[in-house]
């Protein structure tokens, strides 16, 4: 953050950091440094103290993101960790999440850049995210905790400042999210009906990992009624006909609420069977998708028979609880656009210290 401009130097065009705070976070505005919030200014103490709380020397390179051509230091995470108002301990959780960036699977460009403007979500297992006290319950996806919005903040801004993914310019989206500014969760393992999902990846219990999640919206789900049912409507929110990713089939993710989990657990139907139940049920009629526009051509008798998924496979479905015990209620987050190959993060993870 050592870049300036003519108003930030003197005469001999040295840089001239401002003393006073409100001036300082004024010229972090004035460079776009900013997600057009206020940061905190990265001081090299509290820099230092980030590398710190990750084990990481400032020259150590955590990702190299081919299409963007650039390599992302520990430094340059630290900095927006700070602006984002992280605490040191944080440091390792936003390092598995920039890693989870440049995995090709993810497709990186395609999720950033898309018209789309998805959410990428990130989703913290283990015991990182009670060490750190990650909201996974009381509204979620909500303010409140200090972890979870300024572990997603911090990645927003690194797409900002490190990789250049500016509204505008290389991040195209039409629309966004307000989740482009931070979104950031834990799944909540004590109430839940199947194993954790980063134990269904392969990880251990003991272990703690990050999941990225590219959603082109979230949909609130309200539903009072029995484990079939609410799956039908599951299906229906990921596959409605508007939806950006219905063609694309990118994958999708559903968090389940107390209350929904439960009545899953009680329906004895194991993950697998409820994700095949779900994908099963997002199919809709070539001619519903021609009545939409959204496919060309005459309608045929043919085409009345004929289902398109939301999804290639069932694998293709996220399945997580979290949000509070009370209230029917479950979120939705469909895939992003028209890129297969984009939008599947694997599981990072955490190193800590």
């Amino acid at each position: 953050m050592s870049e300036t401009n003519d108003a930030a130097a003197d005469a001999d065009g040295e840089i001239c950091i401002p003393i006073n705070v409100s001036e300082q976070i004024e010229f972090c505005f004035a460079r776009g440094w900013t997600d057009g919030l206020p940061v905190v200014p990265a001081s090299r103490a509290l820099v230092d103290e980030m590398l710190e709380g990750g084990g990481l020397k400032p020259e150590t390179i955590i990702a190299d993101m081919p299409s963007r051509k650039v390599a992302v230091t520990a430094e340059k995470v630290a900095i927006n960790a700070v602006m984002a108002g992280c605490l040191p301990e944080y440091m390792p959780v936003i390092v598995a999440a920039v890693k989870a960036l440049a995995t090709p699977a993810f497709g990186l460009h395609h999720a950033a850049s898309a018209l789309s403007g998805p959410t990428i979500a990130v989703v913290v297992n283990g015991p990182i995210a009670n060490k750190l006290k990650i909201n996974a319950t009381n509204n979620v996806f909500g303010p409140g905790e200090r972890a979870n919005a300024t572990i997603g903040r911090a990645l927003r801004l690194i797409l900002l400042n490190c990789l250049k993914y500016r509204p505008g310019v290389s991040d195209r989206s039409t629309m966004g999210t307000p989740g482009k500014f931070t979104c950031c969760i834990a799944e909540n393992e004590e109430d839940h009906p199947w194993e954790p999902w980063h134990v269904e990846q392969g990880f251990k219990p003991e272990d703690s990992t990050v999941t990225l999640v590219a959603a082109s919206t979230m949909i609130q789900i309200w539903h009072y009624g029995d484990h079939e049912q609410f799956l039908f409507s599951i299906g229906d929110a990921l596959s409605f006909l508007g939806s950006i990713a219905i063609l694309g089939q990118t994958p999708g993710a559903v968090v389940l609420g107390g209350e929904h989990a439960e009545l899953l657990r009680q329906s004895g139907w194991s993950k697998q069977e409820i994700r095949e139940r779900i994908v099963g049920n997002t199919g809709r009629s070539i001619a519903d998708l021609k009545r939409a526009g959204r496919l060309d051509g005459d309608i045929t008798p043919e085409d009345e028979k004929t289902l398109h998924y939301a999804m290639d496979t069932p694998e293709d479905l996220m399945l997580i609880c979290a949000g509070s015990p009370i209230g029917a209620l479950s979120m939705v987050m469909p895939g992003f656009g028209s890129s297969k190959t984009a939008g599947r993060s694997p599981t990072i993870l955490i190193e800590e210290p």
